[in-house]
């Protein structure tokens, strides 16, 4: 229940109700996100849908657990298909149920449009509004087009994407993102983190975040384990610390307990927030999966290298679809190209430990990427009004309210 609500107020007297769909923990923070500022705007609002912790935080009662969704890749997704078209009808249907006001799905299009779709049918003059838009710069543009069947506006994170929605019929604010927002520890705390774990003060930290979703830990997590053995038989004073999101947490923890050096695993829901923000703010580097984590490593100013990798099948046909030379969003949003990407074939230990001893060194490579992310800050809406709260103006104005 979100603080300062009743149950029976937030369920029975609101004078709107919203169903959310968020699949994955990046989503989770969006939904989050978007309530808060709903609620700091225009209190009252009841809430229902399918979503992750941080959005029970602020009152969502889910209607299955969300990281049944959290699936990536073709062949991935392929032997988990009857099982969601089964949660797509019954979300669906809990949409017509719950009399929303308006559905809002937030990113993991695989479903949140097949919902929309399904939702269409059923109530045809239902508001729809979609959290993220789909990166029709990057691959599949026609996916826009097929999107404004079923979705009348979109929240964007980035500032170039508005455009692309709009010549596909759909209304469109660019609201900035989220990551902008989130508060980041300072040298004291990193100082503070570094002494509670037993790292010295110059020994060199790095981060390993091998996803978000089973499966890509499954399939980086050995690659990404040789990767950090190469750097640490060189440099042997370096530590590796392992943060972990809710869904993988135990598979991360399982995985990492067979890398060299005994790293630090940073459970999620055992640790507090802060501690994850603090392990940040102390590391000199990262190896990451392609993902929103890049973002939120650019807003702490941890240079990093990408290493990203799906089922061959997957590879052969994304490989066909994409249109642009990189995935990673601070090189995509900074229009630079400065941090390094080992993607598909290129994912090997060695060029990945190559390039993160480069940055070790706090040479060009660093100096770029310290740049690029900045940059990639600044556009994405740093110093301006708080992301959630844009976007619940956004969605108030479509709704009239």
């Amino acid at each position: 229940m979100r603080p300062g609500s009743s149950c029976s107020r937030a369920r029975h007297d609101a004078l709107v109700k919203l169903f959310l769909i968020a699949g994955e923990p990046s989503g989770d923070a969006l939904g989050a996100a978007l309530m808060r500022g709903l609620d700091a705007l225009a209190p009252g609002i009841a809430f229902a849908g399918v979503g992750g912790p941080r959005m029970a935080a602020q009152g969502l009662a889910s209607l299955f657990p969300m990281q049944e969704l959290s699936l990536m890749g073709i062949v991935e997704i392929l032997p988990k298909y009857l099982h969601l078209k089964r949660r797509i009808r019954e979300t669906a249907n809990a949409v017509v149920s719950e009399q929303a006001d308006a559905l809002i799905t937030i990113d993991s299009p695989e479903f949140c449009l097949r919902v929309a779709r399904a939702v269409r049918a059923l109530r045809p003059g239902l508001r729809t509004i979609h959290y993220v838009a789909p990166q029709v710069w990057a691959w599949r543009a026609g996916r826009a087009v097929k999107m404004a069947e079923v979705i009348d506006h979109v929240l964007a994170l980035l500032p170039f994407e508005p455009p692309h929605m709009e010549r596909a019929g759909m209304t469109c604010d660019f609201v900035g993102h989220p990551v902008v927002a989130v508060p980041q520890a300072d040298a004291e705390a990193a100082a503070a983190f570094r002494a509670r774990h037993g790292i010295a003060q110059e020994a060199p930290l790095i981060l390993a975040l091998p996803g978000s979703r089973r499966s890509e830990v499954a399939r980086l997590g050995p690659v990404f384990g040789a990767t950090l053995g190469s750097i640490l038989a060189d440099r042997p004073a370096a530590r590796i610390v392992v943060p972990t999101v809710g869904p993988v947490a135990g598979p991360v923890r399982d995985l990492a307990s067979g890398w060299p050096g005994g790293p630090v695993v940073l459970e999620a829901g055992v640790v507090p927030a802060e501690e994850t923000r603090a392990a940040f703010a102390a590391a000199d580097a990262a190896l990451a999966a392609s993902g929103t984590v890049a973002l939120e490593l650019a807003a702490t100013g941890v240079p990093m290298v990408v290493g990203y990798d799906v089922h061959p099948i997957s590879r052969f046909i994304l490989g066909r679809m994409v249109r642009v030379d990189s995935i990673n969003m601070v090189n995509l949003v900074s229009e630079t190209r400065a941090i390094p990407e080992f993607v598909g074939r290129a994912f090997r230990p060695e060029g990945m430990a190559r390039a993160l001893d480069a940055l070790l060194r706090d040479g060009p490579e660093w100096a770029a990427q310290q740049a690029a992310m900045a940059e990639a800050m600044r556009r994405l809406g740093r110093g301006g009004e708080d992301p959630g709260l844009r976007a619940a103006r956004s969605v108030l104005a479509r709704l009239g309210a």
